[in-house]
Protein backbone atom coordinates (compact mmCIF):
# COMPACT_ATOMS: atom_id res chain seq x y z
CA UNK A 1 0.00 0.00 0.00
CA UNK A 2 1.51 3.48 -1.20
CA UNK A 3 1.76 5.61 1.65
CA UNK A 4 -0.65 9.14 1.69
CA UNK A 5 1.22 11.93 0.52
CA UNK A 6 1.77 14.82 3.46
CA UNK A 7 3.56 18.10 3.98
CA UNK A 8 7.38 17.99 5.51
CA UNK A 9 7.64 18.67 9.20
CA UNK A 10 10.21 21.23 10.20
CA UNK A 11 13.34 19.13 10.63
CA UNK A 12 12.39 17.27 6.82
CA UNK A 13 12.04 20.97 5.37
CA UNK A 14 15.63 21.14 7.17
CA UNK A 15 17.06 18.15 5.00
CA UNK A 16 15.61 18.85 1.83
CA UNK A 17 16.61 22.62 1.76
CA UNK A 18 19.93 21.60 2.85
CA UNK A 19 20.07 19.81 -0.78
CA UNK A 20 18.63 22.52 -2.22
CA UNK A 21 21.47 24.83 -0.80
CA UNK A 22 24.66 22.72 -1.47
CA UNK A 23 23.26 22.47 -5.35
CA UNK A 24 22.36 26.06 -5.79
CA UNK A 25 23.69 29.69 -5.79
CA UNK A 26 21.27 30.71 -3.03
CA UNK A 27 23.70 31.90 -0.67
CA UNK A 28 26.63 33.40 -3.21
CA UNK A 29 23.70 35.33 -4.78
CA UNK A 30 22.95 36.57 -0.98
CA UNK A 31 26.55 37.38 -0.63
CA UNK A 32 26.88 39.53 -3.71
CA UNK A 33 24.17 41.39 -2.49
CA UNK A 34 25.97 42.06 0.72
CA UNK A 35 28.78 42.57 -1.48
CA UNK A 36 27.61 45.14 -4.34
CA UNK A 37 24.75 46.91 -1.91
CA UNK A 38 24.72 46.20 1.89
CA UNK A 39 27.48 48.84 2.48
CA UNK A 40 25.14 51.87 0.75
CA UNK A 41 22.26 50.85 2.09
CA UNK A 42 23.70 50.37 5.53
CA UNK A 43 25.47 53.82 4.96
CA UNK A 44 22.05 55.53 4.23
CA UNK A 45 21.25 54.50 8.44
CA UNK A 46 23.46 57.25 9.88
CA UNK A 47 20.64 59.83 9.57
CA UNK A 48 18.50 57.60 12.06
CA UNK A 49 21.32 56.75 14.74
CA UNK A 50 22.88 60.18 14.05
CA UNK A 51 20.15 61.27 17.16
CA UNK A 52 20.57 58.37 19.69
CA UNK A 53 24.28 58.31 20.48
CA UNK A 54 25.24 56.54 17.81
CA UNK A 55 23.30 53.48 18.25
CA UNK A 56 21.49 50.97 15.75
CA UNK A 57 18.48 48.56 16.42
CA UNK A 58 18.12 45.63 14.31
CA UNK A 59 14.87 43.36 13.98
CA UNK A 60 16.26 39.93 11.90
CA UNK A 61 13.49 37.54 11.54
CA UNK A 62 14.78 34.89 9.25
CA UNK A 63 11.56 32.16 9.88
CA UNK A 64 13.53 29.24 8.40
CA UNK A 65 15.89 31.35 6.05
CA UNK A 66 18.79 28.50 6.14
CA UNK A 67 20.15 26.17 7.19
CA UNK A 68 22.83 28.19 9.89
CA UNK A 69 20.11 30.23 11.58
CA UNK A 70 21.62 33.14 11.61
CA UNK A 71 24.50 33.14 8.93
CA UNK A 72 23.33 36.13 7.35
CA UNK A 73 22.53 38.38 10.11
CA UNK A 74 25.76 38.43 10.80
CA UNK A 75 26.89 38.94 7.65
CA UNK A 76 24.73 41.54 7.92
CA UNK A 77 25.69 43.14 11.18
CA UNK A 78 29.43 42.80 9.86
CA UNK A 79 28.63 45.07 7.49
CA UNK A 80 27.30 47.66 9.44
CA UNK A 81 30.16 47.46 11.83
CA UNK A 82 32.31 48.13 9.17
CA UNK A 83 30.53 51.43 8.03
CA UNK A 84 29.99 52.60 11.19
CA UNK A 85 32.70 51.75 13.31
CA UNK A 86 32.26 51.54 16.86
CA UNK A 87 28.25 51.65 16.66
CA UNK A 88 26.27 50.07 19.31
CA UNK A 89 24.06 47.07 17.79
CA UNK A 90 20.58 46.12 19.25
CA UNK A 91 19.67 43.37 17.24
CA UNK A 92 16.55 41.51 18.25
CA UNK A 93 16.00 37.84 16.45
CA UNK A 94 12.11 37.02 15.95
CA UNK A 95 12.26 32.97 15.05
CA UNK A 96 10.17 30.33 16.05
CA UNK A 97 12.33 27.32 15.88
CA UNK A 98 13.79 26.39 18.81
CA UNK A 99 16.29 24.48 16.98
CA UNK A 100 17.49 27.74 14.79
CA UNK A 101 17.61 30.06 17.57
CA UNK A 102 19.91 27.26 19.71
CA UNK A 103 21.95 27.16 16.49
CA UNK A 104 22.08 31.19 16.20
CA UNK A 105 23.06 31.32 19.49
CA UNK A 106 26.20 28.97 19.25
CA UNK A 107 27.11 30.61 15.94
CA UNK A 108 27.12 34.33 17.79
CA UNK A 109 29.08 31.88 20.99
CA UNK A 110 31.57 31.87 18.10
CA UNK A 111 32.16 35.31 16.62
CA UNK A 112 34.62 36.93 19.05
CA UNK A 113 34.23 40.21 16.83
CA UNK A 114 31.00 40.84 17.31
CA UNK A 115 31.56 43.75 19.97
CA UNK A 116 29.36 46.12 20.91
CA UNK A 117 26.54 44.22 19.67
CA UNK A 118 23.89 43.25 22.26
CA UNK A 119 20.93 40.24 21.24
CA UNK A 120 17.06 39.70 22.13
CA UNK A 121 16.01 36.82 21.08
CA UNK A 122 11.96 36.17 20.15
CA UNK A 123 10.93 32.32 20.09
CA UNK A 124 7.99 33.66 18.06
CA UNK A 125 6.61 33.26 14.85
CA UNK A 126 5.77 36.90 13.10
CA UNK A 127 1.99 37.15 14.31
CA UNK A 128 3.20 36.27 17.80
CA UNK A 129 5.55 38.93 18.06
CA UNK A 130 3.00 41.33 15.97
CA UNK A 131 0.72 40.30 19.25
CA UNK A 132 3.19 40.41 22.02
CA UNK A 133 3.82 44.21 20.70
CA UNK A 134 0.32 44.98 20.01
CA UNK A 135 -0.60 44.11 23.90
CA UNK A 136 2.38 45.37 25.31
CA UNK A 137 1.91 48.45 23.44
CA UNK A 138 5.41 49.29 23.39
CA UNK A 139 5.85 50.11 19.73
CA UNK A 140 9.66 49.68 19.42
CA UNK A 141 11.25 51.32 16.51
CA UNK A 142 14.25 49.78 14.76
CA UNK A 143 16.25 51.34 12.25
CA UNK A 144 16.94 48.25 10.01
CA UNK A 145 14.70 45.02 9.87
CA UNK A 146 14.79 41.90 7.05
CA UNK A 147 12.79 39.46 6.25
CA UNK A 148 14.74 36.46 4.15
CA UNK A 149 12.93 34.41 1.77
CA UNK A 150 10.26 33.93 4.91
CA UNK A 151 7.25 35.73 3.36
CA UNK A 152 6.05 32.67 1.89
CA UNK A 153 4.99 30.66 5.70
CA UNK A 154 3.27 34.23 6.63
CA UNK A 155 -0.58 33.76 7.26
CA UNK A 156 -1.77 37.19 6.23
CA UNK A 157 1.34 39.06 4.19
CA UNK A 158 -0.14 42.83 3.29
CA UNK A 159 -0.73 43.04 7.46
CA UNK A 160 2.58 41.49 8.34
CA UNK A 161 4.27 44.30 5.66
CA UNK A 162 2.03 47.06 6.75
CA UNK A 163 2.92 46.48 10.86
CA UNK A 164 6.65 45.70 10.34
CA UNK A 165 7.25 48.82 7.74
CA UNK A 166 5.47 50.85 10.62
CA UNK A 167 8.36 49.49 13.11
CA UNK A 168 11.07 51.37 11.16
CA UNK A 169 12.58 55.11 12.53
CA UNK A 170 12.83 57.60 10.48
CA UNK A 171 15.38 57.02 7.58
CA UNK A 172 15.15 53.40 8.38
CA UNK A 173 15.33 50.17 6.21
CA UNK A 174 13.18 47.38 5.70
CA UNK A 175 14.97 44.62 3.18
CA UNK A 176 12.38 41.61 1.62
CA UNK A 177 14.27 38.73 -0.36
CA UNK A 178 11.57 36.84 -2.17
CA UNK A 179 11.67 35.11 -5.47
CA UNK A 180 11.57 36.99 -8.67
CA UNK A 181 8.67 37.21 -11.13
CA UNK A 182 11.85 35.94 -13.63
CA UNK A 183 12.88 32.61 -11.80
CA UNK A 184 11.73 29.06 -12.82
CA UNK A 185 9.53 29.40 -9.56
CA UNK A 186 7.21 31.69 -10.49
CA UNK A 187 6.64 30.29 -13.48
CA UNK A 188 6.18 26.65 -12.36
CA UNK A 189 3.43 28.17 -9.63
CA UNK A 190 1.63 30.73 -12.46
CA UNK A 191 1.58 27.79 -15.14
CA UNK A 192 1.77 24.36 -13.49
CA UNK A 193 0.05 24.76 -9.94
CA UNK A 194 -1.89 21.95 -10.94
CA UNK A 195 1.08 19.63 -10.95
CA UNK A 196 1.43 20.52 -7.39
CA UNK A 197 0.46 18.89 -4.53
CA UNK A 198 -2.61 20.77 -2.20
CA UNK A 199 -0.08 19.30 1.09
CA UNK A 200 2.30 22.25 1.02
CA UNK A 201 0.38 25.41 2.87
CA UNK A 202 2.73 27.94 1.88
CA UNK A 203 1.81 30.93 -0.23
CA UNK A 204 3.05 31.59 -3.75
CA UNK A 205 4.05 34.59 -4.28
CA UNK A 206 6.98 36.22 -5.60
CA UNK A 207 8.49 39.79 -5.90
CA UNK A 208 5.45 41.15 -8.07
CA UNK A 209 2.95 40.59 -5.08
CA UNK A 210 5.22 42.02 -2.42
CA UNK A 211 6.20 44.88 -4.88
CA UNK A 212 1.89 45.44 -4.95
CA UNK A 213 1.45 45.48 -1.61
CA UNK A 214 4.04 47.89 -1.06
CA UNK A 215 2.63 50.28 -4.02
CA UNK A 216 -0.63 50.03 -2.14
CA UNK A 217 0.36 50.73 1.38
CA UNK A 218 2.35 54.02 -0.24
CA UNK A 219 5.53 52.57 0.72
CA UNK A 220 8.78 53.92 -1.41
CA UNK A 221 11.27 51.11 -2.70
CA UNK A 222 13.74 49.74 -4.85
CA UNK A 223 13.96 46.22 -6.24
CA UNK A 224 17.26 44.67 -7.14
CA UNK A 225 17.50 41.49 -9.45
CA UNK A 226 19.94 39.12 -8.74
CA UNK A 227 20.48 35.54 -10.63
CA UNK A 228 20.70 32.40 -9.19
CA UNK A 229 20.65 28.87 -9.97
CA UNK A 230 20.02 25.26 -8.86
CA UNK A 231 21.45 21.86 -10.43
CA UNK A 232 18.19 19.30 -10.55
CA UNK A 233 19.76 16.70 -12.39
CA UNK A 234 19.25 14.33 -9.91
CA UNK A 235 15.49 14.79 -10.27
CA UNK A 236 15.06 12.98 -13.29
CA UNK A 237 16.82 9.94 -11.99
CA UNK A 238 14.92 7.27 -11.03
CA UNK A 239 15.84 5.89 -6.87
CA UNK A 240 18.61 8.53 -6.63
CA UNK A 241 18.34 9.60 -2.95
CA UNK A 242 19.62 13.46 -3.84
CA UNK A 243 17.14 13.32 -6.34
CA UNK A 244 14.47 12.93 -3.86
CA UNK A 245 14.97 15.37 -1.69
CA UNK A 246 14.97 17.76 -4.09
CA UNK A 247 11.51 17.39 -5.10
CA UNK A 248 10.42 16.61 -1.89
CA UNK A 249 11.78 20.45 -1.35
CA UNK A 250 10.29 21.49 -4.96
CA UNK A 251 6.67 20.07 -3.76
CA UNK A 252 6.62 20.24 0.01
CA UNK A 253 6.07 16.95 0.36
CA UNK A 254 8.03 14.09 2.19
CA UNK A 255 8.96 11.15 0.10
CA UNK A 256 7.20 13.16 -2.90
CA UNK A 257 8.47 10.68 -5.57
CA UNK A 258 7.27 7.87 -3.44
CA UNK A 259 3.92 9.00 -2.55
CA UNK A 260 2.67 10.72 -5.40
CA UNK A 261 0.97 8.79 -8.32
CA UNK A 262 2.86 8.10 -10.93
CA UNK A 263 0.91 10.52 -13.71
CA UNK A 264 1.73 13.79 -11.36
CA UNK A 265 5.49 12.69 -10.78
CA UNK A 266 5.49 12.76 -14.93
CA UNK A 267 3.46 16.23 -15.28
CA UNK A 268 6.20 17.90 -12.58
CA UNK A 269 8.89 16.49 -13.98
CA UNK A 270 7.99 17.90 -17.72
CA UNK A 271 7.14 21.03 -16.26
CA UNK A 272 10.61 21.30 -14.64
CA UNK A 273 12.15 20.99 -18.28
CA UNK A 274 10.41 23.69 -19.66
CA UNK A 275 12.27 26.43 -20.90
CA UNK A 276 10.56 28.96 -18.75
CA UNK A 277 11.68 26.87 -15.18
CA UNK A 278 15.35 25.52 -16.37
CA UNK A 279 17.91 25.56 -18.80
CA UNK A 280 20.56 22.58 -19.53
CA UNK A 281 24.65 23.49 -19.03
CA UNK A 282 27.08 20.72 -19.97
CA UNK A 283 24.36 18.21 -19.60
CA UNK A 284 22.93 19.65 -16.22
CA UNK A 285 19.36 21.04 -15.95
CA UNK A 286 19.73 24.27 -13.91
CA UNK A 287 16.62 25.12 -12.41
CA UNK A 288 16.31 28.95 -12.51
CA UNK A 289 16.19 30.75 -8.78
CA UNK A 290 16.51 34.31 -9.51
CA UNK A 291 15.94 36.59 -6.26
CA UNK A 292 14.95 39.59 -5.86
CA UNK A 293 16.36 42.00 -2.82
CA UNK A 294 13.68 45.01 -2.24
CA UNK A 295 14.57 47.40 0.01
CA UNK A 296 11.62 49.20 1.99
CA UNK A 297 12.67 52.87 3.21
CA UNK A 298 10.51 54.25 6.04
Amino acid sequence: MIPSMRSLTAEEYVEAFKSFLDHSTEHQCMDEFNREQMPNIMAGLCHCMSHRDEHASLLLGDFLAGVVAGEQDLKMIRILQAVHPGVFIDNEIVEPNPQHVAAYKELVNQAPDLQNVSFIWHQLTSLEYEQQVKEKGTHKKFDFIHMIQMLYRVEDIPNTIKFFHSCLDHHGKLLIIILSDSSGWASLWKKHKDCLPATDSGHYITCGGITEVLRRLGAQHRVYELPSGWDITECFTEGDALGGLMMDFLTGTKNFLGTAPAALRRRLRDALCQPECSSTRDGRVIFCNNLSMIVVES
